[in-house]
């Protein structure tokens, strides 16, 4: 393992009084905030018409359930120490009370009357059959009549007109039954079941997607319905919701982007969605309601792509080139699509503005739609449920964009530092952004960025303390230093229990120049053997041990734990800069190389063999 350390140095009096009274004592939890039961309208067109929000937690917690599409009995291997159930507010359990025969309507017009009973007539017939997909595509929509001007507004966005009519009783019931299950099974201290929905604006195939969460429990939550894309496609409106909400019943959101590697440049824009310059009000608005992003799960990873990124070698994890839209489209990346992207667009728009709009740290979660939180390559129970086992995988689950199951990703989870395992605590770590992203396996990461670490850091017992006292964990800020002294970084990466082995942490810096331009750049910190950086900075590959017949992979590579202090050697005081960690496992089996086995086929040529699983912190930004 390699080491790179610095002399001790002084550091800042500011920074020094703001974290050494900050409570050492965090724990790390494992969570999903991103899961949908068959109260989504989706799910329940895609055969998911059993599991629930009850199953959901059961299983999050470890106890046995029943697949909704194959009836098996399944079970996570570990359990999770924290669940958002999020099911789409749009349409919220409509579909479900709909077959069930048990959804509430508002007395209308014969038409009206006679136009609804057709309706309900061919929602019961599809999915009796085992065709309501069809329904699902249908309500996909078509790609932009003007690409690059706001999709909302666009011709081609028509507004979904439901002939159900009025279903807020059906919705209010859906809503109320979330909330019950969840006061159920949150047991503080031993699982927290954490209160959410899915803002699901997508215009013209611009997956503009948030998951809202919550602290607070029923008493709060029964005073509102969840807010759906139905009533507004704006973030901004949006934003505003969450705020009027707040101030009316005392409540605490967040809201989580997700997905933006389909965004159409939409997520991490240069101008609002409306085509409007960022102003400083857009920016702390946006900051103040969306902390963190979501960056890796079933659709793909969103940190970076090979063509933003052509000098990093591991740009290329589970890319995931389909829209969600009727219309065949060439995917195309952005750089408002992806996450290291939009960190360095959040800097030049920080140099222009005085705010960044893009200061946010970074979880992973799953976004399966199964009511199962899966993540583990070889208990991965698919997107959807009726892609859930080998045999149907690669069928066409998302309409004409042709993704399958083999195009999918088995990820991902969201790692927290908390006090406790509690509503609040959790919360308050999403805010103060001490989260990180993982793509399945439990990597424990720290990260702290200070001005005087030293060599006997990275022996210390209690390393959180040092990290606390000297410096600010991942998701904090640093200020200019009274001295010139560098900055360095503390971390320490220690291999999932019952996972694979680690071969490498890297820090992705991230700064602006005195031109405003944004640049990046991939340092090897630690890694595991006796490897010595090229020339470039790069490193050899680890190696393979991944035994393709037995699906076995070989403890003769690799580190059980990684830790370092590294000294930034390009480090320029007067130039705003993020930095996060990068931990990447030896290869291990994909989920599809497992069905290959098991089916005794070649392996899919929808996705590799083996990856790299990885985990992703929050950033620490510096501020001149």
């Amino acid at each position: 393992m390699r080491l790179t350390l610095m002399p001790c140095l002084a550091f800042a009096l500011m920074t020094i009084f703001a974290y050494a009274t900050a409570e050492p004592h965090r724990q790390l939890y494992w969570g999903d905030t991103h899961l949908h039961t068959s109260y989504s309208f989706d799910a329940f067109l895609n055969q998911n018409q059993s599991a629930d929000p009850d199953t959901a937690y059961r299983w999050a917690k470890g106890l046995p359930v029943i697949h909704p599409y194959t009836q098996a009995r399944v079970q996570i291997e570990t359990p999770l120490d924290f669940l958002v159930v999020s099911d789409h507010a749009e349409g919220l359990g409509i579909m479900r009370a709909v077959v069930n025969e048990t959804a509430e309507f508002e007395p209308t017009s014969w038409w009206a009357e006679f136009q609804r009973w057709l309706a309900l007539r061919l929602i019961r017939r599809t999915v009796e059959e085992g065709t309501s997909a069809d329904i699902f595509n249908d309500l996909l929509p078509i790609k932009s009549d003007t690409p690059g001007a706001d999709p909302v507004a666009d011709p081609a966005n028509l507004p979904y007109e439901s002939v159900l009519g009025d279903f807020s009783k059906t919705i209010k019931h859906a809503w109320y039954d979330i909330v019950d299950a969840a006061e159920h099974h949150n047991d503080p201290g031993k699982f927290t079941a954490i209160l959410g929905w899915e803002w699901s604006s997508i215009p013209t195939g611009a997956n503009l997607h948030r998951v809202v969460m919550t602290s607070d429990g029923a008493e709060k939550a029964k005073q509102y319905l969840p807010y759906g894309s139905d009533q507004s496609q704006y973030p901004q409106d949006l934003w505003a919701w969450l705020d009027q909400t707040s101030q009316r019943t005392n409540s605490e959101f967040l809201a989580i982007p997700h997905n933006s590697n389909v965004s159409k440049g939409y997520m991490f824009p240069e101008v609002t969605l409306k085509g409007q310059p960022i102003d400083v009000l857009y920016a702390q608005t946006r900051m103040a309601w969306e902390p963190v992003v979501e960056v890796t799960q079933i659709k793909g990873d969103s940190e970076t792509y090979p063509s933003l990124s052509p000098n990093d070698e591991f740009a290329d994890f589970e890319p995931y080139d389909f829209y969600m839209q009727k219309s065949p489209q060439k995917y195309q990346a952005s750089e408002g699509d992806y996450a290291r992207s939009g960190l360095k667009r959040g800097l030049e728009i920080e140099q222009r503005i005085g705010v960044n709009p893009y200061k946010f740290g970074m979880i992973g979660s799953t976004d399966a739609h199964t009511g199962l939180s899966s993540a583990e390559e070889n208990n991965f129970w698919g997107k959807m449920a009726h892609d859930s086992t080998p045999n149907t995988k690669r069928g066409d689950i998302i309409g004409v964009t042709k993704a399958n199951g083999w195009n999918m990703a088995a990820a991902g989870l969201a790692g927290v530092w908390a006090s406790e395992n509690t509503r609040q605590a959790i919360f308050n770590a999403f805010k103060r952004k001490e989260v990180y992203a993982t793509t399945g396996p439990r990597i424990s990461v720290r990260l702290f960025a200070g001005w005087n670490f030293t060599p006997s850091d990275v022996h210390v017992r209690d390393m959180a303390s040092v990290g606390y006292t000297k410096g600010v964990p991942m998701g904090g800020d640093l200020t200019r230093p009274s001295t010139k002294q560098p900055l360095t970084i503390l971390m320490r990466a220690v291999k999932d229990p019952v996972g694979a082995n680690l071969d490498r942490i890297q820090i992705i810096k991230g700064w602006v120049d005195s031109r405003g331009q944004s640049h990046e750049k991939i340092f090897n910190v630690a890694w595991s053997g006796n490897r010595t950086l090229h020339a470039n900075g790069t490193l050899s590959h680890v190696g393979d041990t991944v035994n393709r017949d037995t699906l076995t992979v070989g403890d003769s590579i690799g580190a059980k734990e990684l830790i370092t202090v590294w000294t930034d050697p390009q480090f320029d005081a007067n130039q705003s800069a993020f930095y996060y960690a990068r931990v990447l496992q030896v290869p291990t089996p994909r989920h599809s190389l497992f069905d290959a086995v098991a089916l005794q086929i070649e392996p899919p040529n929808e996705g590799p063999e083996v990856i790299q699983e990885r985990a992703y912190t929050s950033p620490i930004w510096y501020t001149p």
